[in-house]
C-alpha cells in the first residue's frame, strides 16, 4: 500500500489523536502506548522513526531524539475501524522515560498487574 493511501485511511478521534501502540518487532512485547495525528504518522512514514504527539507539551514529539533511544519503525498497521495505529519497531533503547524496556513493567509503577483467578475472582500480583 502506498504511504498516502494508508495515512488517508487513519480515523482520527477527539483534538485529531489516534492511540498509537508500540511493539518490539522482534519479542512482540508491548512498549508504550502514545497518541499520533496526520503531522506526526507523516513524520513517521516520512523518517522510518517513530514520531507522535505530546499532548502535555502540544508538539511533535520524535521517540528518542534526546535519549538516542528511537524506534525505527518496521510496520504499521491500522485495526479494523482505522481508529488505533500499531506500530512494529526495533528499539534503539528502552521505551519508558524510566529506563525500563516497557513502560508495562516499569518498577516505579510496583509492577503493578491483575491477572483473573478462578471463577471470576481477581487477585493482584505485586
Amino acid at each position: 500500500m502506498r504511504r498516502e493511501d494508508f495515512l488517508a485511511l487513519v480515523l482520527y478521534g477527539p483534538g485529531g489523536l489516534v492511540p498509537c501502540i508500540v511493539q518490539d518487532a522482534a519479542t512482540l512485547e508491548v512498549l508504550m502506548v502514545a497518541y499520533g495525528n496526520a503531522e506526526s504518522l507523516a513524520a513517521t512514514a516520512d523518517t522510518g522513526e517513530a514520531h507522535f504527539w505530546s499532548r502535555s507539551r502540544d508538539e511533535l514529539w520524535h521517540k528518542g531524539a534526546t535519549s538516542g533511544n528511537v524506534q525505527r519503525v518496521v510496520e504499521l498497521r491500522l485495526d479494523c475501524d482505522h481508529d488505533t495505529v500499531l506500530m512494529l519497531v526495533e528499539p534503539a533503547g528502552p521505551a519508558c522515560h524510566t529506563g525500563a524496556v516497557s513502560c508495562f513493567r516499569d518498577p516505579a509503577n510496583g509492577g503493578a498487574r491483575w491477572t483473573p483467578g478462578p471463577i471470576g475472582r481477581g487477585s493482584r500480583s505485586p
